[in-house]
């Protein structure tokens, strides 16, 4: 019996900061594992890894050119972390309105 691999979602994907780092140096152009591996301290079988939970979650594809892979970015999946951020970013609005109503309230009763 064949064992799946693990799939990821963007939110376990962006929780890493490498793999974050990973996406940002992708955001610009399409890259080789050597480049990428390149702008990291830790070693090309590291950056695979995170690579490989990055094209799990759909956050980057991955294309063979000849004998090297290039990765690029695939942002679409990222509209999922937006809207769930607009929805709760709507409560820390209101609470910063009622932190500042309070505030204006209290210097106006000095």
């Amino acid at each position: 019996m064949a064992v799946e691999p693990q799939r990821y979602d963007v939110f376990q994907a962006i929780a890493d900061p490498t793999r974050r780092k990973l996406l940002k140096l992708l955001a610009s152009e399409e890259l080789s594992i050597s480049t990428i591996s390149s702008h990291f301290t830790m070693s090309r079988t590291a950056v695979t890894k995170h690579l490989h939970v990055l094209e799990s979650a759909g956050l980057v594809i991955a294309r063979k050119r000849g004998r090297e892979k290039l990765y690029c970015l695939e942002a679409e999946p990222l509209q999922k972390l937006q809207t769930w951020l607009t929805f709760y970013g709507q409560f820390w609005d209101n609470k910063l309105s009622t932190l500042k109503n309070v505030v204006e309230s209290d210097l106006s009763e000095e």
